[in-house]
Protein backbone atom coordinates (compact mmCIF):
# COMPACT_ATOMS: atom_id res chain seq x y z
CA UNK A 1 0.00 0.00 0.00
CA UNK A 2 1.46 3.71 -0.89
CA UNK A 3 2.37 5.05 2.68
CA UNK A 4 2.05 8.48 4.02
CA UNK A 5 6.09 8.75 3.28
CA UNK A 6 8.83 9.38 5.50
CA UNK A 7 8.76 13.06 5.84
CA UNK A 8 10.40 15.86 7.92
CA UNK A 9 7.97 18.68 6.43
CA UNK A 10 6.53 17.26 3.64
CA UNK A 11 6.39 14.01 1.81
CA UNK A 12 10.17 14.00 -0.52
CA UNK A 13 8.90 11.97 -3.84
CA UNK A 14 8.59 12.36 -7.24
CA UNK A 15 8.99 11.17 -10.87
CA UNK A 16 9.37 12.34 -13.99
CA UNK A 17 6.86 14.05 -15.08
CA UNK A 18 5.14 12.81 -18.52
CA UNK A 19 5.49 9.80 -20.60
CA UNK A 20 6.27 12.49 -23.85
CA UNK A 21 9.83 12.65 -22.56
CA UNK A 22 12.52 10.83 -24.68
CA UNK A 23 14.87 8.36 -23.29
CA UNK A 24 17.51 10.53 -22.78
CA UNK A 25 15.41 12.94 -20.64
CA UNK A 26 15.31 10.05 -18.17
CA UNK A 27 17.23 6.27 -18.32
CA UNK A 28 19.67 7.47 -20.92
CA UNK A 29 21.87 3.90 -21.30
CA UNK A 30 24.73 6.72 -22.13
CA UNK A 31 25.97 8.41 -18.77
CA UNK A 32 29.05 10.10 -20.86
CA UNK A 33 28.37 14.18 -21.63
CA UNK A 34 30.77 15.90 -23.06
CA UNK A 35 33.13 17.32 -20.29
CA UNK A 36 33.28 14.09 -19.97
CA UNK A 37 31.37 13.38 -16.32
CA UNK A 38 29.38 10.51 -16.13
CA UNK A 39 25.76 11.71 -16.26
CA UNK A 40 22.93 9.93 -14.21
CA UNK A 41 19.40 10.97 -14.38
CA UNK A 42 17.70 10.16 -10.50
CA UNK A 43 14.05 10.81 -9.52
CA UNK A 44 12.38 11.22 -6.00
CA UNK A 45 13.84 15.01 -5.72
CA UNK A 46 11.07 16.87 -3.82
CA UNK A 47 8.60 19.04 -5.71
CA UNK A 48 9.10 23.06 -5.39
CA UNK A 49 6.10 23.18 -3.51
CA UNK A 50 8.32 21.15 -0.69
CA UNK A 51 10.19 23.93 -0.08
CA UNK A 52 12.41 22.60 2.72
CA UNK A 53 13.03 19.52 0.97
CA UNK A 54 13.79 20.69 -1.90
CA UNK A 55 15.83 22.89 -0.64
CA UNK A 56 17.57 20.15 1.64
CA UNK A 57 17.84 17.53 -1.31
CA UNK A 58 19.04 20.15 -3.96
CA UNK A 59 22.54 21.38 -1.03
CA UNK A 60 22.61 17.76 -0.55
CA UNK A 61 23.17 17.08 -4.58
CA UNK A 62 25.12 19.93 -4.88
CA UNK A 63 27.79 18.84 -2.21
CA UNK A 64 27.63 15.66 -3.62
CA UNK A 65 29.01 16.75 -7.06
CA UNK A 66 31.42 18.97 -5.74
CA UNK A 67 32.90 15.98 -4.20
CA UNK A 68 32.87 14.10 -7.41
CA UNK A 69 33.58 16.24 -9.78
CA UNK A 70 33.55 13.29 -12.31
CA UNK A 71 29.56 12.49 -11.53
CA UNK A 72 26.86 14.83 -13.09
CA UNK A 73 23.66 14.43 -11.50
CA UNK A 74 20.38 15.44 -13.12
CA UNK A 75 17.69 15.20 -10.74
CA UNK A 76 13.69 15.32 -11.03
CA UNK A 77 10.96 15.98 -9.31
CA UNK A 78 6.72 15.55 -9.43
CA UNK A 79 4.81 14.00 -6.65
CA UNK A 80 4.24 11.25 -6.05
CA UNK A 81 7.69 9.85 -7.09
CA UNK A 82 5.79 6.80 -8.42
CA UNK A 83 2.79 7.21 -9.72
CA UNK A 84 1.06 3.28 -10.28
CA UNK A 85 -0.68 5.19 -13.62
CA UNK A 86 2.57 5.55 -15.21
CA UNK A 87 5.47 3.40 -13.65
CA UNK A 88 4.38 0.42 -15.65
CA UNK A 89 4.41 2.20 -18.86
CA UNK A 90 7.54 4.22 -17.92
CA UNK A 91 9.14 0.85 -17.27
CA UNK A 92 8.00 -0.53 -20.43
CA UNK A 93 8.91 2.19 -22.57
CA UNK A 94 12.36 2.15 -21.46
CA UNK A 95 12.15 5.76 -19.82
CA UNK A 96 12.58 5.11 -16.60
CA UNK A 97 15.16 7.44 -14.64
CA UNK A 98 19.06 5.80 -14.08
CA UNK A 99 18.28 5.57 -10.86
CA UNK A 100 14.51 5.59 -10.29
CA UNK A 101 12.19 5.16 -7.24
CA UNK A 102 9.89 1.78 -6.26
CA UNK A 103 7.94 0.88 -2.99
CA UNK A 104 8.85 -2.88 -1.61
CA UNK A 105 6.12 -4.48 -3.12
CA UNK A 106 7.75 -3.38 -6.99
CA UNK A 107 10.92 -5.02 -6.85
CA UNK A 108 10.35 -8.53 -8.06
CA UNK A 109 7.73 -7.22 -10.46
CA UNK A 110 10.73 -4.82 -12.02
CA UNK A 111 13.03 -7.96 -12.16
CA UNK A 112 10.36 -10.14 -13.62
CA UNK A 113 10.30 -7.74 -16.39
CA UNK A 114 14.05 -7.40 -16.99
CA UNK A 115 14.14 -4.15 -16.37
CA UNK A 116 16.34 -3.96 -13.51
CA UNK A 117 20.25 -3.93 -13.78
CA UNK A 118 21.87 -6.19 -11.78
CA UNK A 119 24.11 -4.48 -8.83
CA UNK A 120 25.56 -7.54 -7.36
CA UNK A 121 29.19 -7.21 -9.08
CA UNK A 122 29.28 -3.27 -7.77
CA UNK A 123 28.06 -3.74 -4.30
CA UNK A 124 31.63 -3.91 -2.22
CA UNK A 125 31.47 0.08 -3.74
CA UNK A 126 28.47 0.75 -1.74
CA UNK A 127 29.72 1.35 1.72
CA UNK A 128 26.83 1.24 3.59
CA UNK A 129 25.16 -1.83 2.22
CA UNK A 130 26.34 -4.70 4.99
CA UNK A 131 24.63 -2.40 7.76
CA UNK A 132 21.27 -2.13 6.37
CA UNK A 133 18.74 -4.45 7.81
CA UNK A 134 19.10 -7.64 5.84
CA UNK A 135 15.36 -8.43 5.91
CA UNK A 136 14.99 -5.06 4.01
CA UNK A 137 17.89 -5.97 1.55
CA UNK A 138 16.57 -9.43 1.01
CA UNK A 139 13.33 -7.63 -0.39
CA UNK A 140 15.31 -6.12 -3.47
CA UNK A 141 17.45 -9.77 -3.56
CA UNK A 142 16.07 -12.24 -6.72
CA UNK A 143 17.85 -15.50 -7.04
CA UNK A 144 20.60 -14.59 -4.78
CA UNK A 145 21.06 -11.34 -7.13
CA UNK A 146 20.79 -7.56 -5.79
CA UNK A 147 18.41 -5.21 -7.59
CA UNK A 148 17.91 -2.57 -5.60
CA UNK A 149 18.46 -0.43 -2.28
CA UNK A 150 16.32 0.17 0.26
CA UNK A 151 16.45 3.58 1.64
CA UNK A 152 13.68 3.63 4.19
CA UNK A 153 11.78 1.00 5.91
CA UNK A 154 8.36 1.49 8.11
CA UNK A 155 5.79 -1.16 10.21
CA UNK A 156 2.72 -0.66 11.61
CA UNK A 157 1.65 -0.31 15.35
CA UNK A 158 -1.05 1.58 17.30
CA UNK A 159 -1.05 4.94 17.53
CA UNK A 160 -3.04 6.39 20.32
CA UNK A 161 -4.21 9.38 22.68
CA UNK A 162 -2.76 9.39 26.22
CA UNK A 163 -5.27 12.48 26.68
CA UNK A 164 -8.16 10.28 25.62
CA UNK A 165 -7.01 6.96 27.86
CA UNK A 166 -6.36 9.00 31.16
CA UNK A 167 -10.10 10.48 30.70
CA UNK A 168 -11.27 6.93 30.10
CA UNK A 169 -9.64 5.42 33.22
CA UNK A 170 -7.06 3.59 31.08
CA UNK A 171 -2.96 4.04 31.54
CA UNK A 172 -1.46 5.60 28.92
CA UNK A 173 1.49 4.02 29.93
CA UNK A 174 0.09 0.29 29.32
CA UNK A 175 -1.53 0.54 25.58
CA UNK A 176 -3.55 -2.17 24.80
CA UNK A 177 -1.03 -5.49 23.80
CA UNK A 178 -4.19 -8.08 22.38
CA UNK A 179 -7.46 -7.21 20.45
CA UNK A 180 -9.54 -8.04 23.15
CA UNK A 181 -7.60 -5.33 25.25
CA UNK A 182 -8.27 -3.01 22.44
CA UNK A 183 -11.63 -3.67 21.71
CA UNK A 184 -12.14 -3.54 25.83
CA UNK A 185 -10.24 -0.40 26.10
CA UNK A 186 -11.92 1.08 22.92
CA UNK A 187 -15.64 0.76 24.56
CA UNK A 188 -14.58 2.67 27.57
CA UNK A 189 -13.26 5.67 25.51
CA UNK A 190 -16.22 5.62 23.39
CA UNK A 191 -18.76 5.93 26.41
CA UNK A 192 -16.73 8.95 26.68
CA UNK A 193 -19.83 10.79 24.66
CA UNK A 194 -19.57 13.87 22.80
CA UNK A 195 -19.00 12.24 19.67
CA UNK A 196 -15.49 10.57 20.77
CA UNK A 197 -14.94 6.93 19.12
CA UNK A 198 -12.70 4.22 20.61
CA UNK A 199 -11.20 2.78 17.21
CA UNK A 200 -11.30 3.35 13.75
CA UNK A 201 -10.21 1.55 10.87
CA UNK A 202 -10.08 2.32 7.24
CA UNK A 203 -12.80 0.67 4.78
CA UNK A 204 -12.57 2.32 1.53
CA UNK A 205 -10.08 3.06 -1.28
CA UNK A 206 -8.02 -0.43 -0.97
CA UNK A 207 -6.97 1.16 2.06
CA UNK A 208 -9.45 -1.43 4.05
CA UNK A 209 -8.14 -3.91 2.43
CA UNK A 210 -4.46 -3.18 3.77
CA UNK A 211 -5.69 -2.52 7.27
CA UNK A 212 -7.12 -6.32 7.12
CA UNK A 213 -3.81 -7.53 5.96
CA UNK A 214 -1.92 -5.76 8.84
CA UNK A 215 -4.74 -7.36 11.16
CA UNK A 216 -4.43 -10.82 9.65
CA UNK A 217 -0.44 -10.71 10.04
CA UNK A 218 -0.76 -9.74 13.73
CA UNK A 219 -3.49 -12.38 13.97
CA UNK A 220 -0.55 -14.65 12.95
CA UNK A 221 -2.38 -15.68 9.46
CA UNK A 222 -1.38 -14.79 5.78
CA UNK A 223 -3.18 -13.05 2.69
CA UNK A 224 -1.56 -15.57 0.52
CA UNK A 225 0.28 -18.45 1.33
CA UNK A 226 3.23 -19.93 0.73
CA UNK A 227 1.51 -22.17 -2.11
CA UNK A 228 0.36 -19.13 -3.45
CA UNK A 229 -3.10 -19.72 -2.15
CA UNK A 230 -5.36 -17.30 -0.48
CA UNK A 231 -5.43 -17.86 3.28
CA UNK A 232 -7.90 -15.04 4.03
CA UNK A 233 -10.79 -18.02 4.62
CA UNK A 234 -9.08 -19.01 8.00
CA UNK A 235 -9.92 -18.93 11.86
CA UNK A 236 -7.29 -15.79 11.80
CA UNK A 237 -9.09 -14.17 9.15
CA UNK A 238 -12.47 -15.00 10.10
CA UNK A 239 -11.27 -13.46 14.44
CA UNK A 240 -10.39 -9.71 12.30
CA UNK A 241 -13.79 -9.75 10.92
CA UNK A 242 -15.50 -10.65 14.03
CA UNK A 243 -13.47 -8.24 16.03
CA UNK A 244 -14.63 -5.32 13.84
CA UNK A 245 -18.30 -6.46 13.64
CA UNK A 246 -18.17 -6.81 17.56
CA UNK A 247 -16.70 -3.55 17.92
CA UNK A 248 -18.70 -1.83 15.59
CA UNK A 249 -22.14 -3.44 16.00
CA UNK A 250 -21.99 -4.80 19.48
CA UNK A 251 -20.15 -2.33 21.09
CA UNK A 252 -20.55 0.83 19.50
CA UNK A 253 -16.86 1.63 20.02
CA UNK A 254 -15.98 2.37 16.04
CA UNK A 255 -18.82 5.29 15.40
CA UNK A 256 -21.46 5.10 13.35
CA UNK A 257 -19.84 6.89 9.94
CA UNK A 258 -18.04 4.24 8.13
CA UNK A 259 -15.97 3.85 4.50
CA UNK A 260 -13.29 5.74 6.19
CA UNK A 261 -9.98 6.34 4.51
CA UNK A 262 -6.99 7.59 5.78
CA UNK A 263 -7.32 11.82 5.75
CA UNK A 264 -10.95 10.71 8.13
CA UNK A 265 -9.74 9.10 10.30
CA UNK A 266 -6.20 11.44 10.91
CA UNK A 267 -8.85 14.30 10.99
CA UNK A 268 -10.59 12.66 14.01
CA UNK A 269 -7.24 11.99 16.21
CA UNK A 270 -5.91 15.30 15.73
CA UNK A 271 -8.94 16.78 16.65
CA UNK A 272 -8.79 14.84 19.90
CA UNK A 273 -12.10 12.61 18.93
CA UNK A 274 -10.07 9.47 18.70
CA UNK A 275 -8.65 6.55 20.77
CA UNK A 276 -6.63 4.52 18.49
CA UNK A 277 -5.81 3.66 14.78
CA UNK A 278 -3.66 1.31 13.21
CA UNK A 279 -0.88 3.08 11.14
CA UNK A 280 3.11 3.80 11.28
CA UNK A 281 5.23 6.58 12.88
CA UNK A 282 5.25 8.68 9.94
CA UNK A 283 1.49 9.18 10.60
CA UNK A 284 2.48 11.71 14.09
CA UNK A 285 3.78 14.75 12.26
CA UNK A 286 1.10 14.86 9.91
CA UNK A 287 -1.62 14.39 13.20
CA UNK A 288 0.02 17.54 14.74
CA UNK A 289 1.07 20.14 11.73
CA UNK A 290 -1.61 19.07 9.45
CA UNK A 291 -4.57 17.97 11.44
CA UNK A 292 -4.25 19.76 15.05
CA UNK A 293 -2.94 17.02 17.35
CA UNK A 294 -0.03 17.64 20.05
CA UNK A 295 3.05 15.79 20.02
CA UNK A 296 2.41 15.06 24.05
CA UNK A 297 -0.95 13.59 23.66
CA UNK A 298 -0.22 11.22 20.66
CA UNK A 299 1.61 7.48 21.76
CA UNK A 300 2.12 4.79 19.49
CA UNK A 301 2.26 1.11 20.69
CA UNK A 302 3.18 -1.90 18.78
CA UNK A 303 0.31 -4.03 16.48
CA UNK A 304 -1.96 -5.81 18.67
CA UNK A 305 -1.83 -9.56 18.66
CA UNK A 306 2.09 -9.89 19.26
CA UNK A 307 2.61 -12.01 16.04
CA UNK A 308 3.56 -10.18 13.40
CA UNK A 309 3.25 -6.81 11.94
CA UNK A 310 2.72 -5.68 8.42
CA UNK A 311 6.52 -3.72 7.39
CA UNK A 312 6.40 -1.55 3.40
CA UNK A 313 8.93 1.54 2.53
CA UNK A 314 11.20 2.37 -0.75
CA UNK A 315 14.39 2.16 -2.08
CA UNK A 316 15.90 2.96 -5.72
CA UNK A 317 16.59 0.47 -8.11
CA UNK A 318 18.48 1.04 -11.49
CA UNK A 319 18.06 1.18 -15.07
CA UNK A 320 18.66 -1.93 -17.23
CA UNK A 321 20.60 0.37 -19.70
CA UNK A 322 23.19 1.82 -17.46
CA UNK A 323 26.55 1.40 -18.05
CA UNK A 324 28.74 0.60 -15.22
CA UNK A 325 29.95 3.82 -14.97
CA UNK A 326 26.50 4.85 -14.04
CA UNK A 327 26.09 2.10 -11.62
CA UNK A 328 29.35 3.66 -9.72
CA UNK A 329 28.02 6.61 -9.72
CA UNK A 330 24.42 5.88 -8.68
CA UNK A 331 25.51 4.04 -5.72
CA UNK A 332 28.14 6.54 -4.44
CA UNK A 333 25.14 9.12 -5.05
CA UNK A 334 22.52 6.62 -2.77
CA UNK A 335 25.33 6.23 0.19
CA UNK A 336 25.77 10.17 0.16
CA UNK A 337 21.96 11.16 0.26
CA UNK A 338 20.29 8.32 1.96
CA UNK A 339 22.74 6.03 3.91
CA UNK A 340 25.12 7.86 6.14
CA UNK A 341 24.05 7.45 9.48
CA UNK A 342 23.27 10.94 10.53
CA UNK A 343 23.93 12.58 7.63
CA UNK A 344 22.51 13.60 4.34
CA UNK A 345 19.05 13.96 3.28
CA UNK A 346 16.61 11.67 5.89
CA UNK A 347 19.67 11.77 8.33
CA UNK A 348 20.87 15.10 9.42
CA UNK A 349 18.72 15.63 12.02
CA UNK A 350 20.60 18.56 13.40
CA UNK A 351 19.26 20.44 10.38
CA UNK A 352 16.03 19.04 10.29
CA UNK A 353 15.70 20.31 14.41
CA UNK A 354 17.06 23.74 12.76
CA UNK A 355 14.08 23.80 10.46
CA UNK A 356 11.42 22.97 13.24
CA UNK A 357 11.25 19.85 11.52
CA UNK A 358 10.03 16.12 13.90
CA UNK A 359 13.08 14.47 15.32
CA UNK A 360 13.16 11.58 17.57
CA UNK A 361 10.37 9.64 16.03
CA UNK A 362 10.97 5.62 15.35
CA UNK A 363 10.85 5.08 12.28
CA UNK A 364 12.46 4.65 9.66
CA UNK A 365 15.08 2.60 11.39
CA UNK A 366 17.27 1.39 8.34
CA UNK A 367 20.32 0.34 10.39
CA UNK A 368 21.99 -2.68 12.27
CA UNK A 369 24.99 -2.65 14.19
CA UNK A 370 27.35 0.18 14.73
CA UNK A 371 25.88 2.32 12.19
CA UNK A 372 22.22 2.05 13.78
CA UNK A 373 23.81 3.24 17.11
CA UNK A 374 25.64 6.10 15.73
CA UNK A 375 22.28 7.22 13.80
CA UNK A 376 20.22 6.74 17.04
CA UNK A 377 22.78 9.06 18.95
CA UNK A 378 22.68 11.41 16.88
CA UNK A 379 19.12 11.47 16.44
CA UNK A 380 18.70 11.48 20.21
CA UNK A 381 20.92 14.22 20.49
CA UNK A 382 18.28 16.24 17.95
CA UNK A 383 15.31 14.78 18.95
CA UNK A 384 12.26 17.75 19.76
CA UNK A 385 9.54 15.03 20.38
CA UNK A 386 8.27 13.09 23.31
CA UNK A 387 10.68 9.86 22.44
CA UNK A 388 9.35 8.41 25.81
CA UNK A 389 6.03 8.03 24.33
CA UNK A 390 7.31 5.64 21.51
CA UNK A 391 9.34 2.99 23.58
CA UNK A 392 6.34 0.61 23.72
CA UNK A 393 6.29 0.74 19.99
CA UNK A 394 10.08 0.11 20.07
CA UNK A 395 10.06 -2.79 22.73
CA UNK A 396 7.56 -4.63 21.11
CA UNK A 397 8.51 -4.41 17.89
CA UNK A 398 11.42 -6.82 18.86
CA UNK A 399 8.86 -9.81 19.59
CA UNK A 400 7.06 -9.23 16.03
CA UNK A 401 7.51 -11.45 13.02
CA UNK A 402 8.34 -8.39 9.93
CA UNK A 403 6.02 -9.32 7.41
CA UNK A 404 6.23 -7.34 3.94
CA UNK A 405 2.83 -6.86 1.61
CA UNK A 406 1.45 -9.59 -0.38
CA UNK A 407 2.04 -9.75 -4.32
CA UNK A 408 -0.54 -8.13 -5.94
CA UNK A 409 -1.46 -6.29 -3.24
CA UNK A 410 -3.85 -3.19 -4.74
CA UNK A 411 -5.45 -5.65 -6.80
CA UNK A 412 -5.74 -8.05 -3.20
CA UNK A 413 -6.90 -4.73 -1.02
CA UNK A 414 -9.32 -4.20 -3.58
CA UNK A 415 -10.88 -7.35 -3.05
CA UNK A 416 -10.71 -7.15 1.09
CA UNK A 417 -11.91 -3.55 0.58
CA UNK A 418 -15.57 -4.78 0.32
CA UNK A 419 -14.98 -7.36 3.13
CA UNK A 420 -14.44 -4.73 5.60
CA UNK A 421 -16.77 -2.30 4.29
CA UNK A 422 -19.45 -4.95 4.39
CA UNK A 423 -18.75 -6.08 8.01
CA UNK A 424 -18.43 -2.23 9.11
CA UNK A 425 -21.48 -1.45 7.32
CA UNK A 426 -24.47 -4.47 7.51
CA UNK A 427 -24.80 -5.46 11.17
CA UNK A 428 -26.12 -8.73 9.57
CA UNK A 429 -22.58 -9.38 7.07
CA UNK A 430 -22.09 -13.03 6.52
CA UNK A 431 -17.96 -13.46 7.50
CA UNK A 432 -18.04 -16.85 6.54
CA UNK A 433 -19.29 -16.21 3.22
CA UNK A 434 -17.41 -13.04 2.64
CA UNK A 435 -14.28 -14.71 3.41
CA UNK A 436 -14.94 -17.03 1.27
CA UNK A 437 -15.67 -15.52 -1.94
CA UNK A 438 -12.94 -13.20 -1.13
CA UNK A 439 -10.46 -15.74 -0.91
CA UNK A 440 -12.09 -17.26 -4.59
CA UNK A 441 -11.26 -13.74 -5.97
CA UNK A 442 -7.76 -13.30 -4.58
CA UNK A 443 -7.03 -17.23 -6.45
CA UNK A 444 -8.67 -15.83 -9.81
CA UNK A 445 -5.89 -12.77 -9.71
CA UNK A 446 -3.34 -13.77 -12.48
CA UNK A 447 0.10 -13.36 -10.69
CA UNK A 448 2.50 -11.41 -12.20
Amino acid sequence: MRHTGFRRTFVAIGVCSSLALAASACGSGDGDTASGKTRITVNCEPPKSAKVDRRFFDDDTAAFEKQNPDIDVVAHDAFPCQDPKTFGAKLAGGQMEDVFYTYFTDARHVVDINQAADLTPYLKELKSYDTIQKQLRDIYTVDGKVYGIPRTGYSMGLIYNRKLFQKAGLDPDKPPATWEEVRADAKKIAALGNGTVGYADYSAQNQGGWHFTAELYSQGGDVVGADGKAGVDTPEGHAVLQNLHDMRWTDDSMGSKQLLIINDVQQMMGSGKLGMYLSAPDNIPILVKEKGGDYKDLALAPMPGGKGTLIGGDGYMFNKRDTPAQIRAGLKWLDHMFLTPGKGFLGDYARAKKNDAPVGLPEPRLFTGAADAKDQQVKKANANVPVENYQAFLDGNQQLQMKIEPPNAQQIYSVLDSVVSAVLTKKDADIDQLLKEASAKIDSIPRS
